[in-house]
Parts: structure tokens; C-alpha cells; sequence
């Protein structure tokens, strides 16, 4: 068993020359000029100089490359991004105001002020001197993520903060690994595969009859909980061929039965899995906001490595049980099928591993990347379903008008099929919203790999970025989607707003990624139809507003809703069945935006979820 070295231990191993050498230098100099003059310096100076030393080279070097950074702007005729101003040194004020704000805040409001005071859409913030780029301007989005995508990489920070979870998999890795994991799995997704829907289907009838037991019993659902198991139980039979029942643990109690305590499926394998998978999140969020020097505060022990024993132990036997079926097939010969068609193509039958193991058997390659297409199936799913439920059941006209066109176009039981999705224009302008103001993946992160110039806009000066540079993305901005855009409005999508505001500049709206590294199961085969022409050659629309048949995570949300909407009305959401925990202070019914009207608070790990779960009520559909 290779021996683990704690991640402190590490980091100190790896910047062993920049502390060894400013005081090895200092002392080899005392002792030149005592050997070699007639000063005699004492020992206790040349002590002091060795521990001056550090903080001294330090600032030099932080002074140097700030002015470098300067002077390489301006010989492109452009400027670094505006410094967020912080009172504490090192800006500690601002790391200390992130971990807040991540423990107690609302995602994304810490940026709000910063960006009004400076004016820009493009800010440095800077802690512990590593500069971190925050950036909502479209045009930077774009060059960020197609038009100069080679410039740009996850990069080496963000994947020693990821790897213990995620490893070398597709959503953690660059050049060759990248292309290689990309290549794999991208086959997988191509195809418009019916199996999809018989998986859906089978995990939606099982979800729904839950969801329609417990209300008879007179309690709420923790819908969120619910569509997780759905998207679990989905995900793992399209990863795995066999699901990992989920569902069958049962849902929980509202905090306030006596029920709530008393389930026997704490310690069921899929639930201890989940949890787990929610602390490693949690837990690499953090380091994100903590940058390049996080090992610091988990100097002597990896807190992953605890959850990762538990996702390791519900991995690793489907993975060898798939690993051996690979072998029986191959000693037999009876892996015919694969033989009789072309080079990566997926067959109808094969679940994804099964698929993975006909380019590598390396487990540690298999792993991550069977966890990082596992993250991406279950989580993001699940928050579109979640939040696009929550939506409907504030705003009931919406939720009518969406019922209306479940029922006249596929009716009260009739499982719906991908033509039926590609005409329900409603439905598809109903989970675009939900993911403009709730996306799944709110941040995104990107590392300069070489010095970038990004383009101004409207006269303003051009933006340059050092090579090396970690820059987050987020969206959501008045200018760009009109004075109503804290607003839930499904119509945006359908009415004069999509020329206006979303035909004319798509990179507004990334719910899936863009360019290159778009999400696996949104990629499209054909051009979008809204397009103006405006997107660089060779580089996937952020979104098309109506989607041709072959987006896998648009058709399992579309899916589970219109199974749902089949069947039930009248969705309204219970706060009293939200745990304490979850609810927002009362001062923040005072705030604007959705900060206002939420009645519970987000969590935001490496994707956003309803803190202490989103619980509704509903009512069963009259047959007609």
C-alpha cells in the first residue's frame, strides 16, 4: 500500500527552495564577511537576518511581480483587472469575509459590492497575494471558454484541490488525460439511446409511487431528496447496467414527525454513499476559497481521505465485478459485438463502465472517471429538478400553463417520448429559467496558461491576464437580461427577450458549460437553430433554446417532470417542514432578488443544492 504524505507535509516539500534559500543565503554571507574582512558580525544578527530573510524575499518577489505584471499590460496596451481594496494585510479581511459568506451567505452576493465599487465586471481578488480573477462579462466568458480555449485549463491548483475526489477524470484533467477521457466517453452520449427512457421510467414509477404514499400519509416530501434517488438509481444503471437502489431506503420524515429519527435506512450503503459524496464536496469547496495555500489547514490529514473510504467501498465492488465480466468475455471470445462495429462506438445495451473498459482496465483511470460522469449525472440533475418543482410551486399560473402542455401533448399517462420534449416549448423555457437563476454548477475555473488579452467592451480598455491566473465565472446581471432579471419569468425564452437579449449575445446563458469542455450530456450534433452567427467556428452554442434530440441531462429533468406533472397539482412548499438549520435569518426577506423571496438557503459546493432538502406538498391529479 503506497504510504500517504499528509497534504501540510507535501506543500512544504514542494516550496522547500523558496524557504531554505533566502536564509542559507543570508548565512552564507555572514559567513564570507567573517572569514573574509574584519567586521565581526555576531551570531544573534546573522540569526535575525536568517529569519528576516523570509518575509523580505517574499515581498520582493511579490512587489516583482506585480510590477512585471504591469509592465507586460501595458506593452499590450491593456490593464490588469481592478484590486478589490481589503483593511487586513495579505487580504485576510477578504479570505476571512469568503469562509462567512460561504458558512452564512448567499452565493455570489459577496461580489455584488465589489463590483459596483469598482466599476467593473472584472475584479482581482486577491488573497494571501494569489490573484484570483472574477469575471460576468460575456465577451471574457467566450474567450475563456471557446475562442481562446487553448490559453486556458483547469491547471495545476485547482486539480490538487480536486484530485482526492475527482482525480484524472474528464472534469479535473487537461491536455492528452482530457482528450483521452473526452474520447471515451463522448460516444456514450451521442447516441439517441431509448434505453435512456426505459431507465427513466422504471426510477421515475418508483419515485412517484413514494412521493404519492407519503402525501396520503399527510406529510410533505423533501423533493429534492427525492429526485436524488431517482438520478442515483438512473445514474448508476446508465454507469453500471445495475442500479444501486436508492429508492428503496425510502424517503425521510419532516423533521417534526417522530418518524424523522426512527428510519432504519441510515446506514443503507446508497445513503452512506451520498453523505459521504456531500462532505468530500464540501470539503473541496472550501480549499477552493482557501487557493493555493490550503493544505496549510489540513496540514496532517487529507479530510477527503474519510469520505473517500466510503465512496471507494461502494465503487470498487461494481467496478471489479465489471472488470471481470471483461475478462470471462475475452477468455470465452465472446465479446463478438464489439468486434462487428467500428472503433469507439457505443452499443445500445452496454452501460457506460462497460463501454470505459474497452479502452483501459486501469482501475484508477475507471474510477475517476466513472465518480467524476457519476457527479455529473446525480448532482446537476437533481438541483434542475429540485428548483425548477420549487419554482412552479411559487408560482402557480406558470405551473398551470406547464400542466396544460404536459396533458395536451402527452397526456394523464402516455410516457412521454423524445419528439414529445422537442415540441414542449414551455416546458423547455420553464427549466431554462430555473437554470438562469438556480445553475447547477454556479462557479466555473479556469488557470491562465499563458499571458491572455481579453477583449474591452464598449470602449473600455482590453484586460490582461498573467499567465498562471485562476478566473471564476458566474452569471446573472440587469444590463444583460433587462431590469426583471431577479424575476422568474419562463417567457423570457419564448417572447421578444431572446432577440434581444440572449440571440444577440448567447454566452449570457451557461447552464451547461460552453465551447470544447461543454457538459458530455448536453453536447449537440448540429448547429444551434437561434444562433446569429456570432459564436467562433468549430465551438458549441452555450444553449440552443430548443434542443434537438440527443441532451441527455435536458431529457431525464424534462422526464421526471412531466411524469410528475401527470399526476399531481397544486404544488406548494411547506416551510415548517424545512429543518431550522436551513431557514433563512429574517433579515434577508429585506434583500433583493431571489436573496428575498427563498425560503430556504442554498449550499454551494462544487454544485448548488436546497439546504435541509426543499419540501412540498401536491395533490393528485383528477383522472379525466
Amino acid at each position: 500500500m503506497p504510504v500517504s504524505v499528509p497534504p501540510g507535509i507535501l506543500y512544504l516539500f514542494q516550496n522547500l527552495p523558496s524557504i531554505i534559500i533566502p536564509p542559507a543565503t543570508v548565512a552564507g554571507l555572514g559567513q564570507i564577511v567573517r572569514n573574509h574582512t574584519s567586521i565581526d558580525i555576531s551570531t544573534w544578527i546573522i540569526a535575525l537576518a536568517c529569519v528576516l530573510s523570509l518575509p523580505v524575499a517574499f515581498a520582493v518577489k511579490v512587489l516583482y511581480k506585480d510590477w512585471k505584471n504591469e509592465k507586460d499590460a501595458a506593452a499590450q496596451n491593456a490593464f490588469l483587472p481592478p484590486r478589490v481594496p481589503d483593511s487586513l494585510p495579505a487580504g485576510l479581511g477578504l479570505l476571512r469575509g469568503a469562509l462567512e459568506s460561504f458558512k452564512n451567505g448567499y452565493p455570489g452576493e459577496q461580489f455584488e459590492g465589489f463590483y459596483e465599487l469598482l466599476g467593473s465586471h472584472f475584479i482581482n481578488f486577491r488573497i494571501l497575494y494569489e490573484d484570483r480573477f472574477f469575471t460576468t462579462e460575456p465577451d471574457h466568458i467566450k474567450a475563456i471558454l471557446a475562442t481562446q480555449f487553448e490559453s486556458f485549463e483547469k491547471g495545476p491548483v485547482f486539480q490538487r484541490q480536486m484530485k482526492a475526489l475527482l482525480g484524472v477524470g474528464v472534469f479535473n484533467s487537461d491536455g492528452e488525460m482530457w482528450k483521452f477521457h473526452r474520447s471515451m466517453t463522448r460516444p456514450f452520449f451521442s447516441k439517441d439511446r431509448i434505453s435512456h427512457f426505459d431507465i427513466f421510467d422504471r426510477h421515475a414509477a418508483d419515485a412517484l409511487n413514494q412521493l404519492k404514499q407519503r402525501l396520503r400519509e399527510g406529510y410533505p416530501v423533501d423533493i429534492q431528496d427525492l429526485a436524488s434517488r431517482f438520478t442515483m438509481d438512473s445514474a448508476t444503471e446508465f454507469l453500471f447496467s445495475k442500479d444501486v437502489q436508492s429508492l428503496a431506503a425510502g424517503i425521510p420524515y419532516p423533521h417534526y414527525s417522530h418518524l424523522a429519527s426512527a428510519s432504519e435506512a441510515v446506514d443503507h450503503p446508497a445513503n452512506r454513499f451520498a453523505r459521504a459524496f456531500d462532505d468530500a464536496q464540501r470539503c473541496l469547496s472550501l480549499r477552493t476559497r482557501k487557493g493555493v495555500n490550503w493544505p496549510l489547514s489540513e496540514f496532517w490529514q487529507d479530510r477527503v481521505k474519510k469520505d473517500m473510504v466510503v465512496i471507494n467501498e461502494f465503487i470498487d465492488p461494481i467496478l471489479a465485478a465489471a472488470l471481470q465480466r471483461k475478462k470471462e468475455a475475452d477468455a470465452e471470445k465472446e465479446d463478438v459485438e464489439m468486434k462487428g462495429r467500428s472503433e469507439g462506438e457505443a452499443s445500445e445495451n452496454e452501460s457506460l463502465l462497460d463501454h470505459l473498459i474497452n479502452y483501459t482496465d486501469d482501475e484508477n483511470v475507471l474510477r475517476d472517471e466513472t465518480l467524476n460522469i457519476l457527479l455529473a449525472g446525480r448532482d446537476t440533475t437533481t438541483n434542475s429538478i429540485t428548483y425548477a418543482l420549487y419554482m412552479l410551486s411559487k408560482h402557480p399560473e406558470v405551473l398551470r400553463r406547464l400542466r396544460q402542455e404536459v396533458l395536451e401533448r402527452v397526456g394523464e399517462s402516455r410516457r412521454p417520448t423524445f419528439e414529445d420534449m422537442k415540441d414542449m416549448k414551455y416546458l423547455r423555457a420553464v427549466i431554462n429559467e430555473t437554470l438562469r437563476l438556480y445553475p447547477a454548477v454556479p462557479f466555473n475555473v479556469r488557470s491562465s496558461n499563458r499571458p491572455v488579452v481579453l477583449p474591452g467592451k464598449n470602449g473600455s480598455p482590453a484586460r490582461y491576464i498573467p499567465a498562471g491566473t485562476n478566473v471564476f465565472l458566474m452569471h446573472r446581471r440587469k444590463d444583460l437580461w433587462g431590469p426583471d432579471a431577479d424575476k422568474f419569468d419562463p417567457d423570457r425564452f419564448l417572447d421578444d427577450r431572446v432577440k434581444t437579449y440572449i440571440t444577440a449575445n448567447p454566452f449570457i446563458f451557461l447552464p451547461f458549460n460552453a465551447g470544447p469542455r461543454i457538459c458530455l450530456g448536453q453536447q449537440v450534433s448540429q448547429p444551434p437553430p437561434v444562433s446569429n452567427g456570432s459564436l467562433a467556428d468549430n465551438f458549441p452554442c452555450p444553449i440552443s433554446l430548443f434542443p434537438p434530440p440527443k441532451q441527455f441531462a435536458y431529457h431525464e429533468t424534462s422526464f421526471f417532470l412531466i411524469r410528475l406533472l401527470q399526476q399531481f397539482t397544486n404544488l406548494k412548499h411547506v416551510p415548517e417542514a424545512q429543518p431550522p438549520s436551513s431557514l433563512p435569518p429574517p433579515e434577508w426577506k429585506l434583500a433583493s432578488g431571489t436573496k428575498g423571496t427563498d425560503d430556504f438557503r442554498i449550499k454551494s459546493y462544487l454544485t448548488m443544492s436546497a439546504m435541509g432538502g426543499c419540501w412540498l406538498s401536491m395533490e393528485e391529479g383528477e383522472t379525466q
